[in-house]
């Protein structure tokens, strides 16, 4: 018979298998918060002393009573129980957890302190623009599989909005066959690590100190320790320092989840210690702040520097009507990196966004609880430290985006150079209709480095006489540019920086051509015999200019 509060053999044997976190619009149930709790052993569970919590503290106590196997109870808050009551065994707690509509930790802990299950939960598990917006609950696929995360989890189908006290309208057979994968990797210092895994872990193999290996002479981890409440973290110690400025590589080895899958081709991850931001370390590079009805704004940042910055230093904000910085969110609560040449897309439903754009890196999403209000004509978005420097800041107008986009409602507005200035909107342009008219998580479509006109000019011959011997003639000023719709100046000059002729005149030139010169002047009188300069002076569509100088010599034959 299990041992019924023995953590060893209880880990998993009671699961939060329904969460209530946000009962607003009401579509059914009661206007409350609870969750539901089922019993997966094969002996009653009694629940004495039991309590729930979530990272800001734990409830009062449950009271004392045999959960029988395969049945479930209802958790709410006192205030929230005579409603509740009514559809099935309901418990209330003093200090019931305040449920995060997203982005939230709750786990069930036994009488002895021992954590036997625990969820973080988002919006994105719903899969559904509708439900996720409230009066609908998240239910557990499979109480038997209980560490998988979004994989597990459905919106509930019952018409209701949820299915309390019975079993999950979504409930079927869903079995882990899914190997963890290690996610990302933070130093804390120059000797400990902590490593995040994509699903809970088995706690023995996950403190196994041997399994993890580190580059660069680091060598194997000394120690190794797997967390709670979710048992998806790893905290390593490692005997020689971390050297600031090095990229390391972390590899896990041996590892498995809670199902018995051992780890496999998604093993390694970089780490390195980090460093404070400074003023366009991290610059904004992408902002949808117009999306479609049954979308949802999001602000891609990149890191342009050489630094490892902790993204939980970094806070996105607005400005209000008086221009101060207001509604100020942090990015993460745990540490997170963020290393050089990386992109990251904030918004409050990583889900939609995926689905409505491609998705070329899908780690390089960051959930929200809930965004600055970004205003569909102009605003302003700001990236700040959590001492208040601001880190980059735009100022943005709906008027920048291409001039022939009749609705520019789910298009994206683009950095066009990571380099230039953020403020000015000759850097920014829509995102391109073949990408879908955004790009997060990924290289703008209409990223350039330099906005500077490219090509090249050239004059031949440098020696030139324009005798009609049939020799050498005339000149020949050549272009080649990578692109059609630059206009192009030419002016020659002689030796003492006189105009002496005006070749071309907003020229419109293709991708590549040329022109000629006879060593005539304006007037079509012959110049003198000498050195000459062909200034030449090139426009491209942004208005920006470069110029070509080409000295050249006219001759005669005597």
């Amino acid at each position: 018979m299990l041992q019924a509060n023995a953590f060893t053999q209880n880990k998993y044997s009671v699961v939060i298998s329904e969460i209530m976190s946000d009962p607003t619009p009401q579509i059914g149930l009661p206007n409350v918060e609870w969750i539901e709790i089922r019993n997966t052993a094969t002996s009653a569970i009694n629940l004495q002393n039991w309590r729930v919590g979530d990272a800001n503290g734990v409830s009062g106590p449950l009271p004392n009573f045999l959960l029988q196997p395969d049945s479930s109870a209802i958790i709410c808050g006192t205030t929230a129980a005579v409603t509740m009551q009514q559809y099935g065994r309901t418990f209330a707690v003093t200090s019931f957890p305040s449920l995060d509509n997203t982005g939230e930790t709750i786990f069930i802990r036994s009488n002895s302190g021992a954590t036997i299950h625990a969820v973080e939960y988002n919006l994105s598990w719903f899969n559904n623009a509708v439900k996720s917006d409230g009066g609908w609950t998240l239910e557990m696929v499979d109480t038997k599989n209980p560490c998988s995360a979004a994989n597990n989890w459905r919106a509930s189908i019952d018409t209701r909005g949820g299915t309390p006290g019975i079993k999950n309208s979504v409930d079927g057979i869903n079995n882990d066959q899914t190997a963890p994968a290690l996610i990302r990797a933070f130093a804390i210092d120059n000797s400990t690590v902590l490593l995040t895994f994509d699903e809970s872990l088995d706690s023995v193999s996950a403190a196994t100190a041997a399994n993890y290996q580190f580059s660069n002479g680091i060598g194997t981890a000394v120690t190794a320790v797997c967390l709670a409440p979710l048992f998806n973290t790893v905290q390593l110690t490692v005997n020689s320092q971390l050297q600031s400025g090095t990229v390391y590589t972390v590899t896990a080895s041996n590892v498995k989840d809670c199902s018995g899958n051992s780890i496999t081709a998604f093993n390694s991850t970089k780490l390195g210690l980090s460093s404070a931001a400074v003023a366009n370390d991290i610059i904004i590079n992408e902002v949808l702040f117009n999306p479609t009805s049954d979308g949802t704004d999001y602000v891609e940042i990149y890191n342009r520097s050489n630094k490892i910055i902790n993204l939980k230093t970094l806070l996105l904000a607005n400005r209000s009507s008086a221009g101060a910085i207001a509604n100020m969110r942090a990015l993460t609560a745990t540490d997170r990196a963020m290393f050089p040449g990386e992109y990251l897309v904030l918004s409050e439903d990583e889900a939609t966004v995926k689905r409505q754009f491609i998705a070329k890196n899908l780690s390089a999403f960051l959930n929200l609880s809930s965004m600055p209000s970004y205003s569909d004509d102009k605003g302003n978005v700001v990236l700040t430290d959590n001492g208040g420097l601001v880190i980059d800041e735009l100022a943005y107008d709906d008027k920048w985006h291409f001039a022939l986009i009749s609705n520019s409602e789910g298009v994206a507005l683009e950095r066009i150079d990571p380099n230039a200035d953020t403020q000015n909107k000759d850097n920014w342009h829509s995102a391109a209709k073949d990408v879908g008219y955004g790009t997060p998580g990924y290289q703008n479509s209409q990223f350039r480095l330099d906005l500077q006109v490219q090509g090249d000019v050239t004059a031949m011959p440098e020696v030139f006489s324009p005798d009609n011997d049939g020799t050498d003639d005339f000149l020949t000023i050549t272009y080649r540019f990578p692109e059609t719709g630059y206009v192009m100046n030419i002016t020659v000059f002689d030796a003492a920086g006189r105009p002496v002729k005006a070749l071309q005149r907003n020229a419109i030139c293709s991708q590549q051509g040329n022109f000629r010169w006879d060593g005539l002047n304006d007037k079509l009188q012959q110049l003198p015999l000498g050195p000459y300069v062909i200034f030449t002076e090139v426009f491209n569509l942004q208005g920006k200019v470069k110029r070509f100088k080409n000295q050249v010599v006219l001759a005669r034959r005597l």
